[in-house]
């Protein structure tokens, strides 16, 4: 009788024990503010099947959509314009071709390269910009008729509908568009230097004249921009106007302009690139051709030899987030291992969070271990 009084009162005093421990438990977690944590490791994606180059990312829902340029980006037939997807911005897959090349007629005028192709939600439709041109027996790249296209869409996995092309009459590429508050929308692009104007997007046609408004050797500007400025992105924040851009003259770097006027007058809002990786013996054959081998600068200390061409969405935490193409180096130092892994060799994607403070942009990295953001 006593060991099953012992017993039952032992069983009494575990389980009031646990009960008090669960209304502890809720009152604490009733008290606390939530958070969450987003882990993620640099290059998100490593996997030869899906590599690009130029990525852009654009959330809609709870998903995220990818595009950017498809390999062979230099030579051999290009594919067209892939669209990737993930649930949860790390693991990525192949969706769809929105532009399958091998599917297109013969004296499709936009059969090139698709460099850079973007897409944007703007006025209730997406809209596919693309780079590219016709390839003929004398011109196997498109280059000399490569312009820009664009598409649109109801839906951001297509089918997308020819709009207008080429939109330019001479060779652009990397075009982004930007809409502003009072339903304005622009078109910037590359092209030996920096481009912009002013475009009707139900019509594709440009409604003020394109106008170069920044050059690789601009007077004044500093050395880091001289080999080449592409991959225009802007955003606008607190009444300014911000322009991100890339340079490849010390490596792949990304500078930021600023304007109080969505055409202009822009100028550096920062001196110094904000975000990207040097490396000195990179492609010295540019260099040398470019007229810049003679520029002193440290390396940076990370495995990559590329980091740029950037455009921003929205991350997990609902803010601003970068996202590009990140390719590792192969003169990469110790401790880092000289031997690359097949996916190492090709454009993978890398992604990092953006800040702003004090009027201007910031962004994290690159960054290649692993990482973890609560909010």
């Amino acid at each position: 009788m006593n060991c099953k009084m012992k017993l039952f009162w032992s069983l009494f005093l575990f389980a009031f024990s646990c009960c008090a421990q669960e209304k502890n438990n809720n009152r604490v977690s009733s008290d606390s503010v939530a958070t969450s944590i987003f882990c993620y490791t640099n290059p998100i994606t490593r996997d030869t099947a899906i590599a690009l180059r130029d990525h852009c990312i654009i959330k809609v829902g709870r998903q995220w959509f990818c595009t950017g340029t498809s390999l062979p980006v230099w030579t051999g037939p290009n594919p067209g314009v892939r669209l990737l997807v993930s649930d949860d911005l790390i693991h990525w897959h192949h969706h769809s071709w929105l532009i399958d090349a091998s599917i297109l007629p013969p004296d499709c005028p936009y059969n090139g390269r698709f460099w850079a192709p973007e897409i944007h939600y703007i006025k209730n439709k997406f809209w596919l910009t693309v780079n590219s041109g016709k390839v003929t027996d004398k011109d196997p790249k498109g280059m000399k008729t490569h312009s820009i296209w664009l598409f649109s869409s109801e839906e951001v996995t297509g089918p997308y509908k020819f709009v207008n092309g080429p939109l330019t009459s001479q060779y652009n590429n990397d075009a982004t568009l930007f809409e502003d508050e009072d339903g304005q929308t622009y078109l910037y692009c590359s092209g030996n230097g920096l481009w912009q104007a002013r475009i009707d997007l139900s019509t594709g046609t440009l409604t003020s004249p394109l106008q170069k408004f920044l050059d690789k050797r601009e007077p004044g500007y500093p050395e880091w921009m001289m080999g080449g400025i592409e991959g225009p992105f802007v955003v606008k924040r607190d009444g300014m106007y911000f322009m991100f851009f890339s340079t490849w003259t010390r490596g792949y770097e990304v500078g930021l302009l600023k304007s109080k006027s969505p055409l202009g007058s822009w100028t550096l809002a920062s001196h110094e690139p904000i975000f990207g990786t040097r490396k000195k013996e990179y492609r010295p054959e540019l260099a040398i051709e470019g007229g810049y081998a003679n520029l002193k600068f440290q390396d940076s200390e990370d495995p990559y030899c590329e980091t740029g061409h950037n455009a921003l969405f929205k991350g997990p935490d609902g803010k601003l987030w970068n996202g590009c193409h990140y390719i590792m180096y192969d003169k990469r130092p110790y401790p880092y291992c000289p031997d690359l892994e097949p996916w190492e060799k090709t454009p993978q994607l890398g992604i990092e969070p953006v800040y702003y403070k004090n009027e201007m942009f910031y962004i994290k990295g690159p960054t290649w271990t692993k990482q973890f953001l609560e909010y």
